[in-house]
Protein backbone atom coordinates (compact mmCIF):
# COMPACT_ATOMS: atom_id res chain seq x y z
CA UNK A 1 0.00 0.00 0.00
CA UNK A 2 1.38 3.50 -0.79
CA UNK A 3 2.42 5.45 2.30
CA UNK A 4 1.92 9.14 2.96
CA UNK A 5 5.57 10.10 3.17
CA UNK A 6 6.03 9.63 -0.59
CA UNK A 7 4.45 13.06 -0.96
CA UNK A 8 7.52 14.58 0.65
CA UNK A 9 9.56 13.38 -2.31
CA UNK A 10 6.91 13.73 -4.99
CA UNK A 11 9.03 15.90 -7.28
CA UNK A 12 11.65 14.12 -9.43
CA UNK A 13 15.15 14.18 -8.02
CA UNK A 14 16.41 16.21 -10.99
CA UNK A 15 13.85 19.00 -10.48
CA UNK A 16 15.40 21.96 -8.67
CA UNK A 17 13.07 23.51 -6.09
CA UNK A 18 13.60 27.21 -5.50
CA UNK A 19 13.36 28.59 -1.94
CA UNK A 20 9.76 29.81 -1.74
CA UNK A 21 10.46 32.77 0.51
CA UNK A 22 13.06 34.19 -1.89
CA UNK A 23 10.97 33.69 -5.03
CA UNK A 24 8.50 36.21 -6.49
CA UNK A 25 5.03 34.85 -7.25
CA UNK A 26 2.95 35.35 -10.37
CA UNK A 27 -0.55 34.36 -11.45
CA UNK A 28 -1.25 31.59 -13.97
CA UNK A 29 -4.53 30.34 -15.38
CA UNK A 30 -5.23 26.64 -15.04
CA UNK A 31 -5.64 24.95 -18.42
CA UNK A 32 -7.48 21.69 -19.15
CA UNK A 33 -5.31 18.78 -18.02
CA UNK A 34 -3.28 20.79 -15.49
CA UNK A 35 -2.70 19.34 -12.02
CA UNK A 36 -0.82 20.69 -9.01
CA UNK A 37 1.86 18.07 -9.70
CA UNK A 38 2.55 19.54 -13.16
CA UNK A 39 2.39 23.15 -11.92
CA UNK A 40 4.85 22.35 -9.14
CA UNK A 41 7.25 20.73 -11.62
CA UNK A 42 6.96 23.56 -14.14
CA UNK A 43 7.61 26.27 -11.54
CA UNK A 44 10.28 24.44 -9.50
CA UNK A 45 8.28 24.32 -6.30
CA UNK A 46 6.25 21.85 -4.26
CA UNK A 47 2.56 20.97 -4.22
CA UNK A 48 2.41 21.99 -0.57
CA UNK A 49 3.80 25.48 -1.33
CA UNK A 50 1.14 26.10 -4.00
CA UNK A 51 -1.62 24.77 -1.74
CA UNK A 52 -0.57 26.97 1.18
CA UNK A 53 -0.01 30.10 -0.95
CA UNK A 54 -3.43 29.80 -2.57
CA UNK A 55 -5.18 28.49 0.58
CA UNK A 56 -6.59 25.57 -1.40
CA UNK A 57 -9.04 23.27 0.33
CA UNK A 58 -8.87 19.47 0.33
CA UNK A 59 -5.12 19.61 -0.11
CA UNK A 60 -5.56 21.03 -3.60
CA UNK A 61 -7.03 17.78 -4.88
CA UNK A 62 -9.45 19.70 -7.11
CA UNK A 63 -8.48 22.52 -9.45
CA UNK A 64 -10.40 23.49 -12.58
CA UNK A 65 -9.70 25.14 -15.97
CA UNK A 66 -9.85 28.92 -15.78
CA UNK A 67 -8.90 29.02 -12.10
CA UNK A 68 -6.24 31.61 -11.20
CA UNK A 69 -3.37 30.35 -9.07
CA UNK A 70 -0.25 31.96 -7.66
CA UNK A 71 2.98 30.14 -8.52
CA UNK A 72 6.67 31.03 -8.04
CA UNK A 73 8.21 32.85 -10.99
CA UNK A 74 8.12 36.10 -12.91
CA UNK A 75 5.39 36.91 -15.46
CA UNK A 76 8.00 36.83 -18.24
CA UNK A 77 9.06 33.27 -17.48
CA UNK A 78 8.96 30.55 -20.13
CA UNK A 79 5.40 29.36 -20.87
CA UNK A 80 4.40 26.14 -19.17
CA UNK A 81 1.34 23.95 -19.32
CA UNK A 82 -0.46 26.67 -17.35
CA UNK A 83 0.66 29.56 -19.53
CA UNK A 84 -2.06 31.39 -21.43
CA UNK A 85 -0.22 31.38 -24.76
CA UNK A 86 -1.85 29.77 -27.80
CA UNK A 87 -1.03 26.08 -28.19
CA UNK A 88 1.78 25.43 -30.64
CA UNK A 89 -0.45 23.28 -32.85
CA UNK A 90 -2.53 26.31 -33.72
CA UNK A 91 0.35 28.36 -35.12
CA UNK A 92 3.33 27.59 -37.32
CA UNK A 93 6.81 27.57 -35.87
CA UNK A 94 9.75 29.27 -37.46
CA UNK A 95 12.75 27.25 -38.57
CA UNK A 96 14.97 26.11 -35.70
CA UNK A 97 12.71 27.84 -33.16
CA UNK A 98 11.73 26.62 -29.73
CA UNK A 99 8.09 25.62 -29.97
CA UNK A 100 5.60 24.14 -27.54
CA UNK A 101 4.01 20.88 -28.64
CA UNK A 102 0.87 19.64 -26.89
CA UNK A 103 0.90 15.86 -26.59
CA UNK A 104 -1.92 14.02 -28.35
CA UNK A 105 -3.15 10.49 -27.73
CA UNK A 106 -0.73 7.90 -29.07
CA UNK A 107 2.30 10.20 -29.25
CA UNK A 108 5.71 9.41 -27.77
CA UNK A 109 8.78 11.52 -27.04
CA UNK A 110 10.76 9.69 -29.70
CA UNK A 111 8.00 10.36 -32.24
CA UNK A 112 7.89 14.05 -31.29
CA UNK A 113 11.68 14.29 -31.57
CA UNK A 114 11.61 12.72 -35.04
CA UNK A 115 8.78 14.96 -36.19
CA UNK A 116 10.62 18.15 -35.27
CA UNK A 117 14.06 16.97 -36.32
CA UNK A 118 15.68 17.13 -32.89
CA UNK A 119 17.48 14.48 -30.87
CA UNK A 120 15.56 12.57 -28.22
CA UNK A 121 18.31 13.28 -25.68
CA UNK A 122 18.05 17.02 -26.28
CA UNK A 123 14.26 16.91 -26.08
CA UNK A 124 14.30 15.02 -22.77
CA UNK A 125 16.89 17.42 -21.32
CA UNK A 126 14.90 20.49 -22.40
CA UNK A 127 11.84 19.16 -20.58
CA UNK A 128 13.74 17.74 -17.58
CA UNK A 129 12.38 14.28 -18.23
CA UNK A 130 14.35 11.30 -17.02
CA UNK A 131 12.04 8.77 -18.67
CA UNK A 132 10.87 9.08 -22.28
CA UNK A 133 7.76 7.04 -21.44
CA UNK A 134 6.45 9.43 -18.76
CA UNK A 135 4.33 11.80 -20.87
CA UNK A 136 0.57 12.23 -20.96
CA UNK A 137 -2.12 13.59 -23.26
CA UNK A 138 -2.33 17.39 -22.97
CA UNK A 139 1.23 17.79 -21.65
CA UNK A 140 3.11 20.74 -23.19
CA UNK A 141 6.54 19.74 -24.50
CA UNK A 142 9.19 22.37 -25.20
CA UNK A 143 10.95 21.56 -28.48
CA UNK A 144 14.24 23.50 -28.83
CA UNK A 145 15.61 24.00 -32.34
CA UNK A 146 12.48 22.61 -34.01
CA UNK A 147 12.99 22.20 -37.76
CA UNK A 148 9.43 21.31 -38.67
CA UNK A 149 6.17 23.29 -38.44
CA UNK A 150 4.29 22.70 -35.22
CA UNK A 151 1.04 21.86 -36.98
CA UNK A 152 -0.54 18.53 -36.21
CA UNK A 153 0.14 15.71 -38.62
CA UNK A 154 -2.92 14.70 -40.66
CA UNK A 155 -4.76 11.80 -39.07
CA UNK A 156 -3.88 8.42 -40.53
CA UNK A 157 -6.92 6.35 -41.50
CA UNK A 158 -7.05 3.25 -39.37
CA UNK A 159 -7.63 -0.10 -40.96
CA UNK A 160 -7.17 -3.64 -39.93
CA UNK A 161 -6.63 -6.64 -42.12
CA UNK A 162 -9.31 -9.18 -41.14
CA UNK A 163 -7.76 -11.73 -38.86
CA UNK A 164 -7.61 -15.34 -39.93
CA UNK A 165 -8.72 -18.00 -37.43
CA UNK A 166 -6.25 -17.53 -34.64
CA UNK A 167 -5.26 -14.08 -35.95
CA UNK A 168 -1.98 -15.24 -37.50
CA UNK A 169 -0.42 -12.78 -39.92
CA UNK A 170 -2.99 -9.98 -39.60
CA UNK A 171 -1.80 -6.38 -39.55
CA UNK A 172 -3.39 -3.49 -37.67
CA UNK A 173 -2.54 0.16 -38.40
CA UNK A 174 -2.47 2.35 -35.29
CA UNK A 175 -4.87 5.28 -35.20
CA UNK A 176 -5.12 8.24 -32.82
CA UNK A 177 -6.26 7.13 -29.37
CA UNK A 178 -5.05 3.55 -29.73
CA UNK A 179 -2.89 1.82 -27.16
CA UNK A 180 -1.33 -1.63 -27.22
CA UNK A 181 -3.67 -2.82 -24.46
CA UNK A 182 -6.72 -1.62 -26.41
CA UNK A 183 -5.45 -3.29 -29.60
CA UNK A 184 -4.80 -6.51 -27.67
CA UNK A 185 -8.32 -6.53 -26.22
CA UNK A 186 -9.89 -5.73 -29.59
CA UNK A 187 -8.18 -8.67 -31.26
CA UNK A 188 -8.52 -11.11 -28.37
CA UNK A 189 -4.81 -11.57 -27.68
CA UNK A 190 -2.73 -10.97 -24.57
CA UNK A 191 -0.75 -7.75 -24.26
CA UNK A 192 2.40 -9.75 -23.50
CA UNK A 193 1.98 -11.79 -26.70
CA UNK A 194 1.26 -8.67 -28.75
CA UNK A 195 4.37 -6.87 -27.47
CA UNK A 196 6.52 -9.94 -28.12
CA UNK A 197 5.19 -10.35 -31.67
CA UNK A 198 6.15 -6.75 -32.43
CA UNK A 199 9.42 -6.81 -30.48
CA UNK A 200 8.28 -3.94 -28.28
CA UNK A 201 9.69 -3.57 -24.77
CA UNK A 202 7.49 -0.57 -23.90
CA UNK A 203 3.73 -0.69 -24.51
CA UNK A 204 3.53 3.12 -24.61
CA UNK A 205 5.93 3.53 -27.55
CA UNK A 206 3.59 3.29 -30.51
CA UNK A 207 2.59 5.98 -32.97
CA UNK A 208 -0.20 6.78 -35.40
CA UNK A 209 0.31 4.91 -38.66
CA UNK A 210 2.49 2.19 -37.14
CA UNK A 211 1.75 -1.33 -38.38
CA UNK A 212 1.15 -3.83 -35.59
CA UNK A 213 1.33 -7.58 -36.18
CA UNK A 214 -1.55 -9.44 -34.53
CA UNK A 215 -0.42 -12.91 -33.37
CA UNK A 216 -2.61 -15.91 -32.57
CA UNK A 217 -5.05 -15.76 -29.69
CA UNK A 218 -3.25 -16.83 -26.53
CA UNK A 219 -4.10 -15.68 -23.06
CA UNK A 220 -1.36 -14.35 -20.85
CA UNK A 221 -0.54 -16.63 -17.92
CA UNK A 222 -1.89 -15.29 -14.66
CA UNK A 223 -0.09 -15.72 -11.37
CA UNK A 224 -1.30 -18.73 -9.48
CA UNK A 225 -2.39 -17.12 -6.24
CA UNK A 226 -2.37 -13.58 -4.84
CA UNK A 227 -0.09 -12.88 -1.92
CA UNK A 228 -2.00 -12.88 1.37
CA UNK A 229 -2.69 -9.49 2.90
CA UNK A 230 -0.07 -8.58 5.50
CA UNK A 231 -1.11 -9.29 9.06
CA UNK A 232 -0.59 -6.93 12.00
CA UNK A 233 2.59 -7.35 13.97
CA UNK A 234 2.15 -9.88 16.81
CA UNK A 235 0.87 -8.26 19.96
CA UNK A 236 0.02 -4.96 18.25
CA UNK A 237 -3.53 -3.71 18.56
CA UNK A 238 -4.72 -1.08 16.10
CA UNK A 239 -6.89 1.74 17.48
CA UNK A 240 -10.60 1.01 17.71
CA UNK A 241 -11.27 3.85 15.27
CA UNK A 242 -9.16 2.06 12.66
CA UNK A 243 -11.02 -1.19 13.26
CA UNK A 244 -14.33 0.64 12.90
CA UNK A 245 -13.14 2.28 9.68
CA UNK A 246 -12.08 -1.12 8.30
CA UNK A 247 -15.50 -2.58 9.10
CA UNK A 248 -17.24 0.37 7.47
CA UNK A 249 -15.08 0.06 4.34
CA UNK A 250 -15.82 -3.66 4.04
CA UNK A 251 -19.55 -3.04 4.42
CA UNK A 252 -19.50 -0.25 1.83
CA UNK A 253 -17.63 -2.38 -0.73
CA UNK A 254 -19.86 -5.39 -0.04
CA UNK A 255 -22.84 -3.33 -1.16
CA UNK A 256 -21.16 -2.16 -4.37
CA UNK A 257 -20.77 -3.85 -7.73
CA UNK A 258 -17.12 -4.53 -8.52
CA UNK A 259 -15.47 -5.76 -11.73
CA UNK A 260 -14.25 -9.33 -12.13
CA UNK A 261 -10.54 -10.06 -11.85
CA UNK A 262 -10.34 -10.40 -15.63
CA UNK A 263 -12.01 -7.01 -16.14
CA UNK A 264 -9.87 -5.50 -13.40
CA UNK A 265 -6.69 -6.71 -15.10
CA UNK A 266 -7.85 -5.14 -18.37
CA UNK A 267 -8.59 -1.87 -16.55
CA UNK A 268 -5.12 -1.85 -14.98
CA UNK A 269 -3.47 -2.44 -18.37
CA UNK A 270 -5.45 0.31 -20.08
CA UNK A 271 -4.96 2.82 -17.26
CA UNK A 272 -1.22 2.16 -16.97
CA UNK A 273 -0.73 2.51 -20.73
CA UNK A 274 -2.73 5.73 -20.78
CA UNK A 275 -0.48 7.25 -18.09
CA UNK A 276 2.85 5.99 -19.43
CA UNK A 277 3.39 3.32 -16.78
CA UNK A 278 4.60 -0.19 -17.63
CA UNK A 279 1.33 -2.22 -17.55
CA UNK A 280 3.14 -5.31 -16.25
CA UNK A 281 4.49 -3.33 -13.30
CA UNK A 282 1.05 -1.95 -12.43
CA UNK A 283 -0.44 -5.44 -12.77
CA UNK A 284 2.25 -6.98 -10.57
CA UNK A 285 1.83 -4.39 -7.82
CA UNK A 286 -1.97 -4.67 -8.05
CA UNK A 287 -1.74 -8.45 -7.75
CA UNK A 288 0.50 -8.29 -4.67
CA UNK A 289 -1.71 -5.64 -3.09
CA UNK A 290 -5.13 -7.23 -3.60
CA UNK A 291 -5.10 -10.09 -6.11
CA UNK A 292 -6.88 -7.63 -8.49
CA UNK A 293 -9.88 -7.54 -6.15
CA UNK A 294 -11.67 -4.27 -5.44
CA UNK A 295 -13.31 -5.51 -2.22
CA UNK A 296 -9.93 -6.10 -0.52
CA UNK A 297 -9.52 -4.09 2.71
CA UNK A 298 -6.39 -4.27 4.86
CA UNK A 299 -6.16 -4.03 8.65
CA UNK A 300 -4.91 -0.42 8.18
CA UNK A 301 -8.00 0.47 6.06
CA UNK A 302 -6.16 0.40 2.75
CA UNK A 303 -8.89 -0.20 0.19
CA UNK A 304 -9.35 -1.77 -3.21
CA UNK A 305 -7.26 -3.02 -6.11
CA UNK A 306 -4.27 -0.80 -5.39
CA UNK A 307 -4.86 -0.67 -1.61
CA UNK A 308 -5.20 3.09 -1.25
CA UNK A 309 -5.30 4.60 2.22
CA UNK A 310 -7.18 7.89 2.78
CA UNK A 311 -3.97 9.93 2.65
CA UNK A 312 -2.92 8.08 -0.52
CA UNK A 313 -6.27 9.00 -2.06
CA UNK A 314 -5.60 12.66 -1.30
CA UNK A 315 -2.15 12.56 -2.88
CA UNK A 316 -3.40 10.63 -5.91
CA UNK A 317 -6.18 13.20 -6.33
CA UNK A 318 -3.56 15.94 -6.45
CA UNK A 319 -1.73 14.02 -9.16
CA UNK A 320 -4.96 13.48 -11.11
CA UNK A 321 -6.21 17.05 -10.77
CA UNK A 322 -9.61 15.83 -9.56
CA UNK A 323 -11.05 14.09 -6.54
CA UNK A 324 -10.58 10.32 -6.78
CA UNK A 325 -12.85 7.89 -4.94
CA UNK A 326 -10.82 4.92 -3.69
CA UNK A 327 -14.03 2.89 -3.38
CA UNK A 328 -14.58 3.19 -7.13
CA UNK A 329 -12.53 0.53 -8.97
CA UNK A 330 -11.43 2.76 -11.85
CA UNK A 331 -10.52 5.66 -9.57
CA UNK A 332 -8.66 3.27 -7.26
CA UNK A 333 -6.64 1.91 -10.18
CA UNK A 334 -6.01 5.40 -11.53
CA UNK A 335 -4.75 6.54 -8.13
CA UNK A 336 -2.39 3.58 -7.78
CA UNK A 337 -1.04 4.02 -11.32
CA UNK A 338 -0.44 7.76 -10.81
CA UNK A 339 1.40 7.06 -7.55
CA UNK A 340 3.56 4.47 -9.32
CA UNK A 341 4.33 7.04 -12.03
CA UNK A 342 5.24 9.68 -9.44
CA UNK A 343 7.44 7.23 -7.54
CA UNK A 344 9.25 6.21 -10.72
CA UNK A 345 9.89 9.87 -11.50
CA UNK A 346 11.42 10.40 -8.04
CA UNK A 347 13.13 7.09 -7.32
CA UNK A 348 16.64 6.08 -8.35
CA UNK A 349 15.52 2.72 -9.76
CA UNK A 350 12.45 0.65 -10.52
CA UNK A 351 13.09 -1.49 -7.44
CA UNK A 352 13.29 1.61 -5.23
CA UNK A 353 9.99 2.86 -6.66
CA UNK A 354 8.36 -0.51 -5.87
CA UNK A 355 9.77 -0.34 -2.35
CA UNK A 356 8.42 3.20 -2.04
CA UNK A 357 4.91 2.01 -2.87
CA UNK A 358 5.07 -0.40 0.06
CA UNK A 359 7.22 1.38 2.65
CA UNK A 360 7.20 5.00 1.54
CA UNK A 361 9.99 6.53 -0.53
CA UNK A 362 11.18 8.89 2.18
CA UNK A 363 11.48 6.01 4.61
CA UNK A 364 13.28 3.88 2.01
CA UNK A 365 15.84 6.62 1.41
CA UNK A 366 16.42 7.52 5.03
CA UNK A 367 16.14 4.10 6.68
CA UNK A 368 16.80 1.63 3.90
CA UNK A 369 14.58 -1.32 2.97
CA UNK A 370 12.96 -3.26 5.80
CA UNK A 371 13.06 -7.06 5.52
CA UNK A 372 9.36 -7.25 4.60
CA UNK A 373 9.94 -4.53 1.99
CA UNK A 374 12.71 -6.60 0.39
CA UNK A 375 10.33 -9.55 0.20
CA UNK A 376 7.64 -7.31 -1.29
CA UNK A 377 9.97 -6.05 -4.04
CA UNK A 378 11.12 -9.61 -4.80
CA UNK A 379 7.51 -10.82 -4.98
CA UNK A 380 6.46 -7.98 -7.27
CA UNK A 381 9.33 -8.75 -9.63
CA UNK A 382 8.51 -12.47 -9.54
CA UNK A 383 4.92 -11.74 -10.59
CA UNK A 384 6.19 -9.24 -13.18
CA UNK A 385 8.36 -11.91 -14.78
CA UNK A 386 5.41 -14.33 -15.03
CA UNK A 387 3.07 -11.84 -16.74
Amino acid sequence: MPFADVAALALPAHAAVAPVAATPWTTVTVRPGDTLWHLALAHHTTIRAIVEKNRLTAGGSVIHPGQKLLVPGRPSSTPTRSATSTPAQARPASTTATVIHVVRSGETMSGIATRYGVSLTKLLAANRLANAGLIFVGQRISVPGAKAPATPAPPTPAHSTPATPGGVGSIYVVKAGDSMSVIAQRHGVSLTKLLAANKLADASRIYVGQKIVIPGTVSAPAPATPAPAPAPAPGYQYPSKTAQAVAASKAKLAAMDVPSRTDTAAMIRATATRHGVDPKLALAIGWLESGWYQRAVSYTNAVGVMQLMPVSQTWASQLAGRTLDRFDAQDNITGGVLIIRALQASADSREQAIAGYYQGLYSVRTKGLYEDTKKYVANVMAVYDRL
